[in-house]
């Protein structure tokens, strides 16, 4: 959901959509299982174009900033999960369980930077 037009945005934080590209890669197994489509403090949407399992836990581990200098590392809980448009891909919606304080502060200050950077594009 966006907060565009007539439609209300029900999410504990609003999200914002990434520019450019952010990996997601699974902390347990190392393996890049997709990338950020959208972002909040509280999760995520992943465009996963790796099995992911209903209902399940991850950890998850992605990089905000250049050259990875803001790695979180954060708990997540798989909400629901659909099929996108192109082929061996899903859509699958995150919600952060833990996350160490630290990189918490890390990700708000990013997400901040983002809408000030929306403002002045």
């Amino acid at each position: 959901m966006s907060s565009t037009g007539n439609v209300k945005e029900f999410r504990r934080a609003q999200r914002q959509r990434v520019r450019g590209t952010i990996l997601v890669t699974d902390a347990m197994t190392d393996r890049e299982v997709g990338r950020i489509g959208n972002l909040s403090e509280s999760g995520m949407l992943l465009i996963a174009h790796a099995p992911m399992v209903d209902d399940a836990l991850y950890q998850l581990r992605f990089s905000v900033g250049h050259g990875g200098s803001g790695t979180i590392e954060a708990g997540a809980h798989l909400l629901w999960q659909d099929r996108a448009s192109a082929p061996g891909q899903t859509w699958a919606g995150f919600r952060f369980i833990t996350m160490l304080d630290s990189q918490l502060h890390q990700l708000r200050d990013w997400l901040s930077s983002q809408q000030g950077q929306r403002r002045h594009a």
